[in-house]
C-alpha cells in the first residue's frame, strides 16, 4: 500500500515561531512535521507521511485578504493527498484558520481535508457542516487525544470507508443522519430510556434536541431621565476606510469608538463594512444604524439623562451564538463598570 502525502497546518504558535506578538507573520512551510505534528505522525503511523508543515500567524490568516489562497498555495506545493489542520482547540481565530484551510483545501485541491476544534469553539459551529471535524478537548492539555481522533478520520477517509456515526467516530455532529439497522424496536428502546431516566441511570438519547441559551429580560428602567444609555450595533459601523479591520462577517472582535462632544455621525468619517445586505444606505447617511442624532435630542430633551462617551459596534453577519456571547459579557462588564443603566442595541 502505497504511503499517503499529508501536510500539516499550524498557527504560528504552535509551528514555534512565537505567541501574540507573532500572529501577523505570513504563510511559510518547512519540510516534514513540527511541533505536534510529530504527535500526528506517530498516530499516522506508516500508512501516511507528513512532508511538509505550512503555518501561519492567526492575524494574518484572518485579516489579510487573499491570506487562505497564500497558503493552499504553499499546500500545493507538496501535492498532498491529505491535509490536517490543527487542532484549534477552542482557540476562535486558529479554528477560523483551521476550518477555512480545510474547505478551500478539499475544494481547491480535491484532497482529503480534516480539522478538529472543541464544540465550543465559534468556528465549530461554521462549519460542522461543511466539514469533517474531530471533535477535541478544550484545552492543548488533549493534542495528544485530538490528534489521534483526526488522524484515525482522515486514513478512514482516505480509504473510502464509509465513517460511523459521530459518537463511534469522534467527529462532531454534522447535522447528517446516518442510518442503521437495530436489534430492537423503537418503543422498547423509547421505554428502556424512559425507565433509565426516571431511576437516575445514565442513558443516551438517539435523538438528541439543540439546547440554546435563554436569556431573561431585564426589567425596565424606572427613569430614564436620570438614566445613562449607550449605543451599541452589530451594523458594522467603523471609521471610514475601517483602520481596524473590523470583519464584515464572522466577527472575531468588537470595538469602541469616542462620540464625546460629538452630535453627528458625517458619511465622509463613517461607514458600515456588514457584509450582509447592501450598505449604500447607511454610508449615505450612518444614523440609519446608529441614531447619534435622534439620542442627543432626547438628551437635551431630559428625557435621558446622559449618552455615554462611546459606541460599541460589531458585525453580526453570519455570528456564531458562543462569539456573540462571549461580546455580550465583555460588553456588558465595561457597561456597568461605566456605570451605565441601559443600552440602544441596534442592528440591520
Amino acid at each position: 500500500m502505497a504511503t499517503l502525502r499529508v501536510v500539516h497546518y499550524l498557527n504560528q504558535f504552535f509551528a514555534g515561531i512565537g505567541a501574540e506578538d507573532r500572529a501577523d507573520t505570513p504563510p511559510d512551510h518547512r519540510e516534514g512535521p513540527v511541533g505536534p505534528g510529530r504527535l500526528l505522525q506517530q498516530a499516522l503511523g506508516d500508512r501516511a507521511e507528513i512532508v511538509a508543515t505550512v503555518y501561519c500567524g492567526d492575524n494574518y490568516a484572518g485579516e489579510k485578504p487573499g491570506a487562505v489562497d497564500e497558503i493552499l498555495d504553499l499546500v500545493a506545493e507538496h501535492r498532498p493527498e491529505i491535509v490536517i489542520a490543527g487542532p484549534a482547540f477552542s482557540a476562535g481565530r486558529y479554528g477560523l484558520a483551521c476550518g477555512e484551510v480545510t474547505r478551500r483545501a478539499r475544494e481547491r485541491l480535491g484532497v482529503i481535508a480534516v480539522t478538529g476544534m472543541h464544540i465550543d469553539n465559534a468556528a465549530t459551529e461554521v462549519y460542522r457542516t461543511r466539514l469533517h471535524i474531530a471533535s477535541t478537548p478544550r484545552t492543548a492539555a488533549g493534542m495528544a487525544d485530538g490528534l489521534a481522533i483526526m488522524a484515525r478520520l482522515a486514513l478512514k477517509l482516505a480509504s473510502g470507508t464509509a465513517l460511523g456515526t459521530p459518537a463511534d467516530e469522534g467527529y462532531v455532529p454534522t447535522g447528517r443522519r446516518i442510518f442503521e439497522m437495530a436489534e430492537r424496536p423503537a418503543p422498547l428502546r423509547a421505554v428502556e430510556m424512559l425507565l433509565r431516566k426516571v431511576r437516575g441511570e445514565p442513558y443516551t438519547t438517539e435523538w438528541p434536541v439543540p439546547r440554546y441559551h435563554r436569556v431573561p429580560a431585564a426589567p425596565p428602567l424606572q427613569d430614564t431621565a436620570q438614566a445613562t444609555i449607550a449605543l451599541v450595533t452589530t451594523g458594522g459601523l467603523v471609521p471610514h476606510g475601517n483602520p481596524d479591520r473590523l470583519e464584515s462577517g464572522f466577527a472575531t472582535k468588537w470595538l469602541r469608538y469616542s462620540i464625546a462632544g460629538v452630535d453627528a455621525l458625517p458619511p465622509e468619517r463613517w461607514q458600515s463594512v456588514h457584509g450582509g445586505f447592501n450598505t449604500s444606505r447607511i454610508n449615505e447617511d450612518p444614523h440609519r444604524v446608529l441614531p447619534l442624532d435622534v439620542a442627543r435630542e432626547l438628551e437635551r430633551e431630559g428625557v435621558i439623562g446622559r449618552l455615554h462617551p462611546e459606541f460599541y459596534s460589531t458585525t453580526g453577519n453570519t455570528s456564531v451564538i458562543p462569539t456573540m456571547r462571549r461580546f455580550a459579557q465583555e460588553m456588558g462588564r465595561e457597561l456597568r463598570a461605566a456605570g451605565v443603566d441601559g443600552v440602544i442595541l441596534t442592528s440591520t
